[in-house]
């Protein structure tokens, strides 16, 4: 592996053409992302009770199997049914109704998402996950979400963590967690064809088709594409980010013998995205992905997965990036005496990143292989008997920047009375160095006026949270998560011959805070309508370590609203007709100047048939369009839209 060259940088001030990636490292920083298939049944949850609802088990803040109503995390769960309802055409949209998540789309194709705090283009602090997939670049420790695309009626469900989880899943689960669940081969039985289009998602198209290759080996296969327009500009000129993308994937479940399950699945993708210039923004990927599980008693299992991903994109003008992923995780749970849970495990990545410079920006050394090795160990503890739980944990991990690091956390969960549940924990956890950090270069040869930092160490967290759960009757649910959250060593632009502006250099030069309050409600008004709300306040504060000149010295780079409010109304009309509205209200980000607003959405469904299903959904219907994220000088503005689909079941 090559050695990276020392940044030799001057203050010309001479002007400069900006690539994306440099404008979005200066927002970050405030300077300047066989069978017919059975139909949905008219919501197969929609008829379960609050408290059903709350047993409901979910496996992301600990590993294993868990009632929701016991997890010692705020965690909230999107069902299958949820996002049929929602009218959502993409996962982003889907996590809009997680009302602890901060979900701003920057323009037609590019989303920040995050939670409790400091929110940017890169969003590096939440991991995310597809199928136990991490869908990372080490790029910018974030995600690509204009590639991250499946066929939503494949998805099972998505938890989501508010809050740290990198005892469990490593380095980068900072502010929380996302994890998607595809629904299993066996589920998806028989074909489905879907077809819509409207004003901004002008055309949306996918077929599947699940069947039986033998006694318990089922498997699926899809494709879809769709082809969006562009967001405006304040100007009100097109915003130049219309993109268009086909995909296509396969997946094959096997009940084994003995209690074995085996699973195994791919995607590829194609796409362009349209840009101020002559040229367009490629990408392009695929992975493959290998699970085995082995059960070996009630409370007790093994697991293996295996996968591969490429990532292929390129930006003219800026770079070209081929990315190579390979992941191996191993977990086993087991009981020790009677009050014991534990679980264990290992794991081990390696990424071969390429990257071909430009003029515009340089990554030095260009090709660089990286690799990581973890480990972790959790033990629940019954303290006395069912209702007192202590879980104690922590992972190691090392990476080829800053070598270990330890992620320990604590959490207990008290059940008060069995519809009451109290629960607090403590937790560590780090977002190591990405690329962007310690490799970037702009211009690509000297004199430089911005570069990686050589001395750019892990961002730290060390969270506090404390939380309630309750349930009055079977009808109604609240549940109250605060938090405070104390980061060191946060990312930093520092010139290097103050008060010029530039030479700049990266450096882990901030500290901050959030804190905060997180309430949501469930409430089942009768058998035929269900309301969700939540709100979240929120209070995000960063300054310069003492000493350091960093740029930003007495502003806060997080770019946050206080506050969000978000209502959910599903309403059987008839049993062939829904009609749904999702409400939602944003503050101002101050950071960016983005006012804050208002808007609503609505889904009209109808079911002639238990085969056919006709919907129409618009979004964004209290505005012609709004702005949601950015400053304003790179800010694109996201319109009203309609957008009607048929799906036809056989």
């Amino acid at each position: 592996m090559s050695a990276q060259p020392s940044p030799r940088l001057y203050g010309d001030g001479r002007s400069r053409p900006a690539s994306w990636l440099l404008a979005g490292l200066f927002a970050l920083t405030g300077v300047a992302q066989g069978q017919v298939s059975a139909p949905p049944s008219p919501n197969a949850l929609k008829a379960l009770s609050v408290e059903q609802l709350m047993d409901i088990e979910v496996t992301s803040v600990s590993k294993r199997p868990e009632k929701l109503s016991e997890a010692a995390s705020a965690i909230q769960v999107i069902t299958a049914e949820d996002i049929h309802r929602s009218g959502a055409t993409r996962l982003p949209e889907v996590l809009r109704l997680v009302s602890n998540l901060e979900v701003a789309q920057v323009d037609s194709r590019q989303w920040a998402v995050t939670s409790r705090g400091f929110n940017n283009l890169f969003a590096d602090k939440m991991l995310v996950l597809i199928d136990g997939r991490t869908v990372y670049t080490p790029l910018y420790a974030g995600v690509y979400w204009d590639v991250q695309d499946t066929m939503l009626e494949d998805v099972a469900r998505v938890e989501v963590i508010s809050g740290p989880g990198a005892t469990q899943w490593g380095a980068n689960a900072v502010n929380g967690v996302i994890n998607i669940t595809s629904k299993s081969a066996r589920d998806t039985q028989g074909g489905l064809v879907m077809a819509g289009g409207g004003t901004e998602l002008r055309t949306d198209a996918s077929v599947r088709y699940g069947g039986q290759l033998a006694p318990g080996v089922y498997y699926r296969v899809y494709g879809k594409y769709f082809d969006r327009g562009d967001s405006i500009r304040p100007s009100g000129r097109a915003g130049d980010d219309a993109w268009r993308m086909g995909q296509g994937g396969f997946r094959v479940d096997w009940d084994g013998a003995a209690a074995n399950a085996f699973t195994v699945q791919g995607d590829v993708y194609n796409g362009t995205a349209t840009r101020a210039g002559p040229d367009n923004t490629g990408m392009s990927g695929g992975n493959l992905l290998g699970r085995w599980s082995r059960q070996l008693a009630s409370d007790s299992d093994l697991k293996l997965q295996v996968y591969y991903d490429l990532t292929h994109r390129s930006i003219p003008g800026s770079f070209t990036q081929s990315l190579n992923t390979y992941d191996l995780d191993f977990q086993h749970r087991l009981p020790v005496a009677e009050r014991h849970d534990i679980v264990w495990g290992f794991g081990y990545r390696l990424v071969d990143d390429d990257v071909t410079n430009t003029p515009a920006n340089a990554f030095l050394p260009a090709k660089v292989t990286r690799q990581w090795f973890s480990a972790f160990l959790q033990d629940e503890i019954a303290l006395d008997g069912e209702r007192l739980h202590l879980t104690v944990g922590t992972k190691l991990e090392h990476n080829d920047y800053t070598g270990y690091e330890l992620e320990p956390s604590v959490r207990t969960a008290w059940a008060l009375t069995k519809v009451q549940t109290l629960w607090a924990a403590v937790s560590r956890a780090v977002r190591t160095p990405s690329r962007i950090d310690r490799d970037l270069f702009s211009p690509a040869t000297p004199p430089y006026r911005i570069a990686g930092g050589p001395n750019v160490v892990s961002e730290k967290l060390v969270a506090y949270e404390l939380g309630y759960r309750v349930q009055f009757g079977a009808q109604l649910g609240l549940s109250l998560a605060t938090f405070y959250n104390d980061y060191r060593d946060l990312r930093s632009l520092e010139p290097l011959t103050p008060p010029l502006a530039f030479p700049v250099v990266i450096n882990s030069g901030l500290n901050g805070y959030s804190a905060g309050a997180e309430l949501t409600a469930q409430w089942h008004a009768s058998a035929a309508w269900r309301l969700r709300a939540g709100y979240t306040e929120l209070h995000v504060h960063s300054e310069p370590q003492p000493g350091l000149p960093d740029r930003v010295s007495g502003r806060n780079v997080a770019n946050d609203p206080s506050h969000q409010f978000l209502l959910r109304s599903l309403w059987d009309v008839t049993p062939k007709w829904q009609l749904d509205a999702t409400l939602r209200a944003v503050g101002r980000i101050n950071n960016q100047s983005v006012p804050g607003y208002a808007e609503l959405d609505l889904r009209l469904g109808w079911r002639p048939s238990e085969t056919l299903e006709i919907s129409l959904a618009g979004q964004n219907l209290l505005h012609g369009r709004h702005a949601e994220f950015n400053p304003p000088g790179s800010r694109r503005e996201i319109p009203r839209s309609i957008f009607g689909k048929v799906s036809w079941r056989f």
